[in-house]
């Protein structure tokens, strides 16, 4: 009897390349909803805006007064008024649509690149916290600033404080050090990549701040920008960061907690910084 050729083992495809399996449609999930702490926190900043411009505040210039009324804050209306709620508020302000246009523009990149390491309650509580420790780090310079100043509008009421930069800055200061981690199913190359693109923005604009203020102080006039709020919010970002693993490439249950040590330990930093700003005379 001849021989017969072996017969080939039919190939044996996944259900998602055979024909005889009907495929089915891939639904891929809406951007807000992959990052919807990064669309809420954009999204109430901008309705503060357009409030505020529905009111008649200038979109370019708006008075300090009219900051004031909106949720700004400064030294005087918080050590002296007993206002603390501006340490918060303050931070959904802004100083004209071009300072509203910036802070969003970075709040942006920067929150969709962080919202998959922090995950959205990670986010909120980063932008909360750093954003209330550069206004608490700002409230305390410029009382050591002002307190005992000739002019009474001074001692009552300081230089005016508003926006999102110092929660921006914290997000910055945050990513610098999730980027680090060698749990994040990314290739290091990108890892290195991602993380010196950030520390770049968070470098220059921190030169370019405190350039700009020391170039008003020598000239008299000029734009005012809020530096301890920058450096407030970016070192408590670091902070924060430190006991925490990103959420991706980590157990649920690991990030969970971590992240519960990063906010109760920040809290109770704040906390015990506010209590001292408040022993402090008026």
């Amino acid at each position: 009897m001849g021989s017969h050729p072996p017969v080939p083992e039919p190939e044996i495809l996944p259900p998602g390349l055979r024909n005889d399996v009907p495929q089915q449609p891939v639904r891929r999930r809406p951007q807000w909803a992959l990052s919807p702490a990064t669309y809420l926190l954009v999204g109430i900043n901008c309705l503060v805006f357009l409030a505020m411009a529905a009111r008649g505040v200038s979109l370019s210039s708006p008075t300090g007064n009219q900051l004031m009324q909106w949720g700004a804050g400064n030294a005087g209306a918080v050590l002296n008024g007993g206002e603390w709620w501006r340490i918060v508020t303050a931070m959904f302000v802004h100083v004209g649509i071009l300072h509203l246009g910036l802070n969003m523009w970075c709040l942006w990149n920067l929150g969709l690149l962080a919202e998959p390491l922090l995950g959205t309650a990670g986010v909120i509580a980063v932008y909360v916290l750093t954003g209330a420790a550069g206004n608490m780090l700002s409230t305390f310079v410029n009382w050591v600033s002002y307190h005992g100043a000739s002019s009474a509008g001074m001692v009552d009421y300081g230089p005016v404080g508003a926006g999102a930069s110092g929660a921006v800055f914290g997000i910055a200061g945050a990513l610098i050090v999730l980027l680090k981690s060698r749990r994040l199913p990314v290739p290091p190359f990108e890892l290195r990549k991602l993380r010196k693109s950030v520390i770049y923005f968070a470098a220059v604009n921190l030169v370019i701040g405190f350039s700009i203020s020391f170039g008003t102080r020598v000239m008299g006039s000029g734009l005012s920008i809020d530096n301890m709020a920058h450096l407030g919010g970016f070192s408590s970002g670091l902070l924060f960061a430190a006991p925490l693993v990103p959420r991706l490439g980590s157990p649920r249950k690991l990030f969970e907690n971590r992240l519960r040590i990063a906010t109760i330990m920040i809290v109770g930093l704040l906390v015990l910084f506010g209590f001292f700003l408040a022993q402090l005379p008026g």
